[in-house]
């Protein structure tokens, strides 16, 4: 197991990626090049840019921009989610948890940037 898998915010991220794909297997099969495949990357994408800015550490200005690069991943996942529930496609219970753990992962990845010393 590599130590950005200890991160707290990598562990939720990964987590809800796959509820996300999880859920968005009933979504329309006209949504799946459009919606769904828009929510599912920009949900992967956000571990994956904590990984590389994990990676990255050493280097404090790098650091802060891949994971600069997370929240705006997440800021886009919140809103392809959005759009989902208004669509129908996710129920309120369900969007308006992953819209809360969303929400989460984004507060922890604004903590990081601020606090980049932490992670040398």
């Amino acid at each position: 197991m590599g130590k950005y898998e200890e991160l707290l915010a990598f562990q939720i991220s990964y987590g809800l990626a796959k509820k996300v794909f999880i859920n968005s297997k009933g979504f329309p099969k006209e949504e799946i090049y459009s919606l769904t495949d828009q929510l599912r990357r920009s949900s992967r994408s956000i571990c994956v840019n904590i990984v590389e800015a994990y990676r990255k550490r050493i280097y404090p200005k790098h650091f802060i921009s891949k994971l600069s690069d997370a929240d705006g991943e997440c800021s886009e996942t919140l809103v392809w989610l959005k759009m989902a529930y208004d669509f129908n496609y996710l129920d309120k219970n369900t969007f308006n948890e992953l819209n809360e753990e969303y929400e989460r992962v984004g507060r922890i990845i604004g903590s990081m940037m601020k606090n980049p010393e932490k992670f040398r």
